[in-house]
């Protein structure tokens, strides 16, 4: 009698529930692996960011300091005046005098400039057209665009601590000169007038990186 070869066993395949099991646990891992490279991104998003406002802020600071290192007193305006939203300054630029305004509006810091020139009636029409801001604005720079607050002082030969620059009183004059008879007058100073001049100046800057202070020495003291 022939005898029939054993029957395979049966081969079950996988059920509903361990297909679904196996899903759910590819679909948790893949969610985690894609929180971890979403977390790699940001965190390098977040160093980049933190990188390119270290850099900008030190190139502010750097022209802040460039800009009082070549202060030029001189008969045709202050050669620096804070009144709380804007500092102006006189500086030496090129073959001329230039006048410099740094301001704070709307929670950024700009930078505006005029022409350099070496005849005192230009330079105080810059000066007066600088106390309107509306009609400087367009030609200034954003320096930082998020600048929450700011303040300058002073310190003072014979002074043992900064004093407010609000209350130091106006340095160099008081007041802007009358134009002389010829706007061809030299806007440089014949004498040195560093003496005017604070021996300090101190910027008290508030970024959202924090609280960030600059102290500028402005003349030697004695």
């Amino acid at each position: 009698m022939a005898q029939h070869p054993p029957l395979p066993p049966n081969r079950h395949g996988f059920t509903l529930v361990e297909v679904l099991v196996a899903l759910f646990i590819m679909a948790v891992l893949a969610g985690m692996a894609w929180q971890g490279i979403d977390g790699l991104v940001r965190t390098r998003d977040g160093a980049q960011a933190h990188s390119e406002a270290s850099l900008r802020l030190s190139s502010v600071l750097a022209q802040w300091e460039q800009d009082l290192a070549h202060l030029q007193p001189g008969p045709a305006a202050p050669a620096l005046k804070f009144d709380g939203a804007a500092l102006r300054m006189t500086r030496r630029y090129g073959e001329g005098v230039q006048l410099v305004m740094w301001t704070l509006q709307d929670q950024k810091l700009y930078r505006w400039t005029s022409p350099p020139s070496n005849r005192v009636g230009e330079l105080q029409e810059w000066w007066i057209r600088s106390q309107q801001w509306t009609a400087v604005q367009k030609d200034a720079l954003v320096m930082l665009p998020q600048a929450m607050a700011w303040q300058v002082y002073y310190f003072q030969q014979g002074d043992n601590n900064w004093s407010n620059a609000q209350s130091s009183g106006n340095v160099n004059n008081p007041q802007i000169p009358t134009p002389p008879a010829s706007s061809a007058s030299s806007a440089e100073s014949d004498e040195s007038d560093d003496e005017s001049l604070p021996i300090g100046v101190r910027l008290l800057l508030t970024v959202p990186q924090g609280s960030l202070t600059r102290d500028i020495q402005v003349r030697p003291a004695g």
